[in-house]
């Protein structure tokens, strides 16, 4: 009987030391991982800096000032008028400044009543205001400078047509 009780202990420690081994050696490769990971982020972070030091050499007012006057001919850059800019009320109204739109009743939306009529005529003034100002024209600042850019067919405008 002794025998086999210590056939059973012998097979249970070896069993354990197995076990132990095994989460041993995955704990291992895990922190190796974790190093790897380490060294893969202080690359990306002295890459960053690197590229925000050259970002930060490319965009001196200087140099771009010298690169303007050399490739002035090419670029054919030229000041902005002050009446090229966009006021304010020429911008369209933001979102959060519309009125309220009506929601639908329970019963289908019949039945708006008197708040319903006045706000479709708030939103109708809303739209006539916004349609009767000019579009302002989209500009792109290069090198200092301002160029106007003119609408493609295909891109909207924003502006609202009767």
């Amino acid at each position: 009987m002794l025998k086999t009780f210590d056939i059973i202990l012998i097979g249970v420690m070896t069993a354990t030391a197995t076990v132990t081994y095994t989460i041993k050696h995955r704990a291992e490769l895990k922190l190796e991982e974790v190093h790897r990971l380490e060294a893969e982020i202080k690359l990306e972070k002295d890459t960053i800096d690197l590229l925000q030091a050259d970002w930060a050499l490319v965009t001196q007012p200087n140099r771009l000032e010298k690169l303007a006057s050399v490739y002035n001919g090419e670029l054919k850059l030229e000041p902005t008028a002050s009446t090229s800019l966009a006021h304010p009320n020429e911008l369209p109204m933001l979102r959060s400044q519309l009125p309220p739109s009506d929601v639908a009743d329970k019963d289908g939306g019949a039945g708006k009543g008197a708040a319903g009529d006045s706000a479709d005529a708030e939103i109708r003034r809303v739209i006539a205001d916004v349609a009767s100002k000019p579009a302002a024209k989209p500009v792109a600042k290069t090198a200092g400078a301002v160029k106007h850019l003119e609408p493609k067919d295909n891109i909207k405008t924003g502006s609202v047509k009767n």
